[in-house]
């Protein structure tokens, strides 16, 4: 175990990994998909750069097709375009080495001006993750994921966004929540992160604290802007950078921590930026009449009871 989080590797009985710790970086933008495309094109240009390659890096799923294709040249290209001729969009990109998926590109483009009946206008977002395993953490240090977190972020017009240790799994596979339910009141620092889910209603609430949270507008201005959030911080390591267009990351200690409370430590950096946090925090909504589990609830507000 790494003294800042846990190694997992939970596997299923065929040997292929269920989950694993990994580090995963999201924003959220309450703007339509034609809007941000060309933005979010430029931030997987920089993913990539970051990883030391190209589109050879990556598998692409293709939902219209259903199958498997490898992301080459011909797949890169189409990839541009849908990007930015759709007025929606859905993308998975991912390595395929070991069937791992360590690093991974995750995009949800909706056009929130033109909502389905069953969804909420106030609430669509355009929803992206980027992912890296630890071992990414481990060989190029903290400061170089936070600088790839913060150069990402200078391109995208977020609400709100926020980096740090996650579970890398698929929360749709028979097994996995039943999994990660038995690791995630012990290890509160890793997130479950689900951005088709919450591309259909985070809105402009925030996920909840990270290692990096990122805010935008409207909340940063209702917490009195920078030095209003600065002035409710005073965990040792916790700093406030201000970023253009009226945002901010607060950056909770040098190192992304999962924390573990059967050892008795329960972050408490992250529950102080919970408790400033706490009115604009996201809560998962009932969803066609079907009740929110106990164990969601619980969960979000992990860091608040």
């Amino acid at each position: 175990m790494n003294e800042h989080y846990p190694r997992i590797r939970i596997r299923v009985e065929c040997g292929a990994l269920m989950i694993r710790e990994a580090l995963s970086i999201n924003f959220y933008m309450r703007r339509s998909h034609e809007e941000v495309a060309p933005a979010i094109l430029r931030t997987l240009e920089t993913y990539l750069r970051a990883l030391g390659g190209g589109p050879e890096l990556l598998s692409w799923y293709s939902h219209e097709a259903g199958a498997w294709l490898t992301f080459d040249e011909a797949s890169w290209e189409q990839t541009r375009h849908d990007l930015l001729n759709k007025h929606s969009t859905i993308l998975n990109l991912w390595d395929a080495e070991g069937g791992e998926k360590r690093y991974r590109f995750v995009y949800r483009g909706r056009s929130i001006n033109a909502p389905l009946p069953w969804e909420n206008e106030a609430d669509l977002v355009c929803a992206v993750s980027f992912w890296l395993p630890t071992e990414f953490l481990e060989e190029h240090g903290p400061g170089r994921v936070r600088e790839l977190a913060l150069e990402l972020a200078s391109l995208l017009p977020f609400c709100s966004g926020h980096a740090g240790l996650a579970f890398n799994c698929e929360m749709d596979v028979m097994g996995t929540p039943r999994e990660v339910n038995k690791l995630c009141f012990r290890y509160p620092g890793m997130d479950i992160p689900d951005p088709s889910l919450l591309s259909f209603d985070i809105g402009t609430r925030v996920r909840g604290p990270a290692w990096l949270t990122f805010l935008g507008q409207p909340v940063l201005g209702e917490l009195g802007g920078t030095a209003g959030l600065r002035s409710r911080l005073s965990s040792p390591g916790t700093t406030v950078l201000e970023m253009e267009g009226e945002r901010a990351v607060v950056t909770l200690g040098r190192w992304p921590e999962a924390g573990d409370t059967e050892r008795g430590d329960t972050l408490p950096a992250y529950r102080e930026l919970a408790r400033v946090l706490e009115p604009w925090l996201y809560q998962e909504q009932p969803r066609q009449g079907f009740p929110v589990d106990e164990i969601v609830r619980r969960w979000e507000r992990r860091f608040l009871d």
